[in-house]
């Protein structure tokens, strides 16, 4: 019941943070609209029935009963049809409307499926002004002001992810090889092998040999003192087939060994121990010295320079998986119907990240403040998402705002600096019938990803 109990807990952190942060995103976008006059109606945490909400001046604030997202509303997000004309009217059947023609004529035009999403996008946004308020409408606002008001969530997303970054490093530190001897290896396998488990043909480990164990800290390798695992390492790989002396300590006592480093085939290192590829992008090999032990890790604390490029690697990191989110998405669909296995760097959804951090949770085995280190790195990690996945260049993300924006802007340009008549506000409603189909991309992935959290989950603790 206790564990069960935990879970849950666990879980209820993580909704909690990601409806804050949601929560701090819309305020991203709220703030600089009502700066810049423009009536917000409603400012809402979350989707579906409105479980609490309560009018404050213009906007109605509230809170909804599905805590996976967020919006705010403000009113003329669509120009009309022409600059400074009147909106078109439509229907509401999604094949058929009435388009106003000329000096109010009314005619009867058959339109498509796409064409009815448009003219409803323009009537809705048409009916959100009410008599004296054109001129505080979203699309009214110059270029630039638009683009902040969009840009303000997911600017908000990457603050909250630079102060969480900032606690994980400044305040815990950063995970760091140590001194002191993680694992210690049965015998000597090449770097290539695709077998983990020894067998009696594989020559014992040197390090096994020697009777060096986990837990001891290496004080000296042949007389030099050892402040570092990349030092150590550089100078066993330096030494295979000679006797070292190593000096550790173990439970209080120093003691000394000898050990004898075997040559064998292993991945070639940079000066920072990171692997080096070749030119055909695969990892470099060369004959070193081996021995068969693996660090233990330190939480080490970080200066404050190193926030900011630990925030740019896992913003590059998210970029990525979006770019190759097609074929992700492709393996996770295999996984979930088959006996392939889970990719474990690959997306999850909220159901995913929320049982990882029930498992957190319910660990016992893990000291409270890792398990407080590992949701504040959650936390970090679901706004790098947020901010990344929202500057998307597609409707309705902020990312298909700002684009439509910056679109205005340039065809404005152009025309003022070759004397052109003013092209006017770009009708991002024509857009409507890709937002259409990204909400049903992302729909469809969303599902995908949660039955296969649910079917097939990713086992981060073995």
């Amino acid at each position: 019941m206790d564990s069960i109990l935990l879970f849950l807990l666990g879980v209820a952190i993580m909704v909690v943070g990601l409806a804050v942060s949601i929560g701090l995103h819309e305020i991203g976008h709220l703030v600089p609209a009502k700066l810049f006059g423009v009536k917000v109606t409603q400012y809402m945490i979350g989707f579906g029935k409105t479980l609490w909400s309560r009018t404050r001046g213009e906007t109605e604030y509230g809170i909804k009963m599905i805590p996976l997202g967020g919006y705010i509303a403000m009113i003329g997000m669509f120009p009309p049809v022409k600059s400074g004309g009147g909106m078109r009217t439509a229907s509401t059947g999604f094949f058929n409307t009435l388009v106003q023609d000329g000096a109010g004529d009314t005619v009867p035009v058959k339109r498509g499926f796409t064409g009815s999403l448009v003219d409803d996008a323009r009537r809705a946004s048409a009916d959100t002004i009410g008599e004296g308020e054109d001129h505080r409408a979203f699309y009214r606002l110059p270029v630039w002001k638009r683009v902040i008001i969009m840009a303000g969530g997911p600017f908000m997303n990457l603050l909250i992810a630079v102060v969480l970054f900032a606690i994980l490093l400044m305040g815990f530190g950063q995970a760091m090889p140590s001194t002191t001897i993680g694992s210690v290896s049965e015998c000597a396998l090449p770097a290539t092998s695709t077998s983990q488990a020894c067998t009696a043909a594989d020559p014992k480990a040197p390090a096994a040999v020697a009777g060096i164990k986990p837990g001891d800290t290496l004080v000296s390798i042949d007389g030099v003192p050892i402040t570092s695992w990349n030092q150590s390492t550089a100078l066993i790989r330096d030494a295979s087939g000679q006797t070292l002396s190593v000096v550790v300590n173990r439970d209080g006592a120093q003691q000394t060994l000898a050990l004898t480093p075997l040559l064998t085939e292993r991945y070639a290192l940079d000066a920072e121990g990171n692997v080096i590829n070749g030119a055909d992008g695969k990892p470099e090999l060369q004959n070193v010295g081996f021995v068969g032990i693996g660090p233990a890790s330190e939480l080490v604390r970080q200066p404050v320079t190193a926030v900011l490029p630990a925030v740019g690697e896992n913003i590059a990191a998210v970029g990525n998986m979006i770019l190759h989110l097609p074929q992700r998405l492709v393996d996770v669909a295999n996984a979930a119907f088959s006996t392939a296995p889970r990719d474990p760097n690959g997306p999850i959804s909220v159901v995913g990240v929320g049982r990882v951090a029930g498992e957190i949770a319910m660990i016992n085995t893990i000291p409270v403040m890792d398990k407080v280190y590992s949701f504040i790195g959650l936390l970090a990690s679901l706004n790098v998402a947020l901010l990344v996945f929202n500057l998307i260049p597609l409707m309705p993300l902020d990312g298909g705002h700002i684009a439509g924006a910056l679109w205005e802007g340039i065809r404005r340009w152009f025309a003022k600096v070759f004397k052109r008549r003013d092209p006017g506000p770009v009708d991002t409603a024509k857009l409507m019938p890709i937002t259409f189909a990204v909400v049903a991309v992302l729909g469809a992935m969303s599902l995908l990803l949660m039955y296969a959290d649910i079917v097939k989950p990713i086992n981060f603790f073995g």
